[in-house]
């Protein structure tokens, strides 16, 4: 199979990779942060910074110019920079939009793709960004070291010719040798037995460049913490208390200087990231100090500030510092179907969607894709809606691993798309979470519910022989209702969910069925059951034909 272009589409697919299998490996790179501090955050301060980049990204969806999805990578790195690496990444996707505009203007600003030349060439330049928001000072043995080795792999091969596919496996291969070096480079690394945590970091993100454009993800080794060297120990210095970081605009050129000194006196690891802006930049600031107070003044002193984050440093294993996420509660709803997301994401809802490839949705979601979901809705707090579309192993690992990420996830028993919005009617995020968790798994509870298909062959079932065609209610397990058609079975279920009463009934319609099934289960409740609501929607869920639910 040919490799992949690197056009506008393709770069928004290798941002959603990255940020993937940065939560695949988030604990490893956490584990290796020991420089410039060893907080344990390199792993999640880069994933924090990816998702935001992806998120600038998702509002540009509807562009096809591959300048433009670079530029709002960049520009949502720089807003959302998390750390030392956070800042380090804003500046390498800032290589990648300031090379494209520069080639885009060249062609009179047609830029179909990005080749192996212009991807060394955007390399290259993230070097001097890298370098430069670090105050011009290059420390071997960090990011910058892999970075610049990549860059160099990357310009070779696209000097002799080769294609993007070729020159990026190169490259990787280069991260790797670059990488295994760091521990001789910076003698804190060889005295933890590490290597370098940003230039992992680096690494799975080349990984995943090369995945999305040759189709095959590369197997590297897993990179632990080794034994410690034995030839001498080194006293370290007390850490610093808090990691400042903030926007900083309206500021002067003549400033940032100032702005650089100052901070240095009042802590270390300063960087100033400036956007790929222009006419009115805006700079990414990040400091480690104890005057967590003089840090901000300092730049109030230089121009606006903005987006203030200060966070506590601490050599523990915490996986999100404080801010890290960027509301309370959210509610994740698994659902089927172009009308059901937009359903169940006009009431609020974040969404995750089973493969629109599977045969059977049921059976769609992994608990890494939960994981991911759960992740990305940013909140400290998740209602999870399952849906019946993840079998309970699937869930209880996704949940779990969610927990572990200081996500607090509460799993809903919801079995069916009618009892979610059920569930999603009643939510309240202004409720603590353990009533509103209570007040809609009641909701959940209270909705009876059950589905209407279409048999494939002929069979004996509890309510008697049904044949290809016929269309079956099905409660629970069990097929209760055997009909001529879809709207018989559907009409029968109803009347036999509504003996116990309700107010209204919640009809879910499929991909495959006819939508004049509606009308004819209107007509049914106007003349049977006079009083109650009906309320229809075309989901376009695969599977059943209908989703019933009475409330």
């Amino acid at each position: 199979m040919p490799d992949r272009r690197l056009d506008a589409s393709a770069l928004r697919d290798w941002a959603h990779t990255a940020v993937g299998d940065l939560i695949t490996h988030t604990d490893e790179i956490n584990r290796l942060n020991v420089f410039p501090v060893a907080d344990s955050d390199t792993g999640i301060n880069l994933l924090f910074t990816m998702r935001s980049a992806l998120a600038e990204a998702k509002s540009a969806a509807g562009s096809g110019d591959v300048t433009q999805v670079a530029a709002a990578l960049s520009e949502g790195a720089l807003h959302g920079a998390r750390g030392n690496s956070g800042v380090i990444l804003s500046q390498i996707l800032r290589g990648l939009a300031d090379v494209t505009a520069s080639a885009a203007a060249d062609t009179d600003g047609a830029l179909a793709d990005i080749d192996a030349v212009l991807f060394g060439a955007a390399l290259r330049h993230a070097v001097g960004l890298v370098v430069s928001s670090m105050g011009g000072q290059l420390v071997a043995g960090t990011i910058v070291s892999v970075l610049q080795a990549v860059a160099e792999a990357v310009e070779h091969h696209a000097g002799e010719g080769a294609q993007l596919g070729e020159a990026l496996t190169a490259g990787g291969e280069a991260a790797v040798t670059a990488l295994e070096r760091t521990p001789h480079q910076l003698d804190v690394l060889a005295e933890a037995g590490v290597v370098d945590a940003g230039g992992r970091g680096l690494l799975v993100l080349l990984d995943a460049m090369i995945a999305t454009i040759t189709g095959h993800p590369p197997h590297r080794r897993s990179y632990e913490p080794g034994p410690p060297r034995e030839d001498g120990t080194v006293t370290e210095p007390a850490p610093l208390q808090f990691e400042v970081m903030y926007l900083l605009s309206d500021c002067a050129p003549s400033a940032l200087d100032g702005l650089r000194a100052r901070l240095e006196e009042l802590g270390e690891s300063v960087a100033i990231a400036a956007s790929a802006a222009e006419a009115h930049p805006r700079y990414s600031v990040h400091v480690h100090t104890d005057d967590a107070g003089a840090a901000v003044e300092a730049g109030l002193a230089a121009g606006a500030v903005s987006r203030i984050q200060i966070s506590v440093l601490s050599s523990g294993s915490a996986r999100v510092s404080p801010g890290g996420w960027s509301r309370e509660r959210a509610v994740l709803a698994v659902v089927d179907g172009d009308g059901a997301e937009e359903l169940f994401g006009g009431e609020g809802a974040c969404v995750l969607r089973p493969d629109a490839a599977l045969a059977d949705p049921a059976n769609g979601i992994s608990a890494r894709e939960l994981l991911r979901a759960l992740v990305d809705t940013g909140a400290a707090q998740v209602m999870v809606l399952p849906n019946g579309f993840v079998a309970a192993e699937e869930l209880v690992a996704g949940c779990t691993a969610g927990i572990g990420w200081g996500i607090d996830v509460v799993a809903l028993p919801t079995g069916s798309m009618v009892q979610g919005l059920a569930a999603l009617a009643v939510h309240d995020a202004g409720r603590q979470a353990v009533d509103d968790g209570y007040t809609m798994a009641r909701a959940a509870a209270a909705a009876r519910h059950g589905s209407v298909r279409v048999a494939t062959e002929q069979a004996l079932t509890w309510a008697g022989t049904c044949e290809p065609g016929n269309g079956l209610g099905i409660a629970g397990d069990e097929v209760l209702v055997v009909a001529d058609d879809v709207a018989g079975a559907a009409a029968g279920l109803i009347d036999l969910l509504l003996v116990a009463g309700g107010e209204l009934v919640t009809v879910l319609i499929g991909h495959d069925t006819d939508p004049a099934v509606a009308a004819e289960l209107a007509d049914h409740i106007h003349r049977r059951h006079p009083g109650i609501e009906l309320a229809t929607y075309a989901t376009g869920h695969r599977g059943d034909a209908l989703l019933i639910g009475v409330e």
